[in-house]
């Protein structure tokens, strides 16, 4: 059985302008890179909280070693209080694939830990569920006791639920006691492809081309991290390719996907003056 690796943000939930007061410190000088007391001063968050904020941030994709991540640079300048639904989609996308960020996938998505399990593993096979249904399944795959799961799952749910957090994504909708990723609000198409650069990045390197069929079952791949079916996917595609993004030949056999793209940033700066 596999480790959860939900523990990181203690016990605090995602709140997105916690995360912007991290961003901004992190923009400053020293950085994050300072004495707990003066982080405390600088952001306003307490003793305990600095951290665990700071480790969403981080897990958010906004922050590399004490500074804003390229992406949190971004933020920071387009949307520094964390307003538009770009930045929600962006932090689900690097939130989905746990500590490990785009490294090469596991052949088992639980491997990154339980965010990667959702997203990659359990939603696609179960669209919509009840708390009790969610936390069967974890039980079966990871090795913590069924209280601590139960306790760690709600903390996803919360960041994709809470209007705090991720809410306007609505990636997950709750209504009742059951939770649904069939309403999702899809990012705009420079958003998409920005996500599809990145693991292209991770998976082809330098490739200029590569196999539809490739692309559409990528392995913790664009469908799942958008909530779609793989024919939703082809659309996106055809989207992107109208933005001269990708471009698609179908007339060869087998059908490939060329990359048109040349800064991934750049499609992320796109995203937001789209928006």
């Amino acid at each position: 059985m596999t480790k959860l690796q939900l523990h990181f943000n203690g016990n605090f939930s995602l709140k997105k302008e916690e995360v912007a007061r991290i961003l901004q410190a992190a923009t400053e000088e020293p950085g994050l890179n300072d004495r707990l007391e003066n982080l405390m001063n600088r952001t306003s968050l307490g003793n305990a909280k600095v951290g665990r904020i700071k480790s969403w941030a981080s897990r958010a994709g906004l922050i590399h070693e004490n500074r804003p991540s390229p992406e949190g640079e971004i933020v920071w300048r387009l949307d520094r209080y964390f307003e538009s639904y770009i930045t929600n989609w962006l932090m689900h996308f690097y939130l989905s694939f746990g500590d490990k960020g785009l490294q090469k996938p596991p052949n088992n998505p639980a491997e990154r830990g339980g965010w990667s399990y959702f997203v990659f593993s359990f939603l696609p096979q179960y669209n919509t569920f009840t708390v009790d249904e969610l936390l069967h399944h974890f039980t079966s795959v990871f090795e913590e006791e069924s209280k601590v799961i139960s306790t760690r799952i709600k903390y996803i749910l919360r960041a994709y639920t809470d209007n705090q957090a991720l809410a306007s994504c609505k990636f997950i909708t709750v209504k009742e006691d059951k939770y649904s990723n069939t309403n999702t609000t899809l990012p705009n198409p420079y958003l998409t492809g920005y996500f599809l650069a990145k693991l292209w990045e991770r998976d082809f390197g330098d490739a200029t081309s590569v196999l539809t069929d490739d692309l559409l079952q990528q392995k913790m791949g664009l469908a799942p991290i958008l909530g779609i079916e793989t024919e939703a996917l082809q659309e996106c595609l055809n989207q992107l390719e109208t933005l001269a993004i990708v471009e698609q030949r179908r007339t060869v056999s087998p059908a490939q996907i060329v990359r048109r793209w040349t800064d991934p940033l750049a499609l992320l700066e796109k995203a937001y003056a789209d928006e």
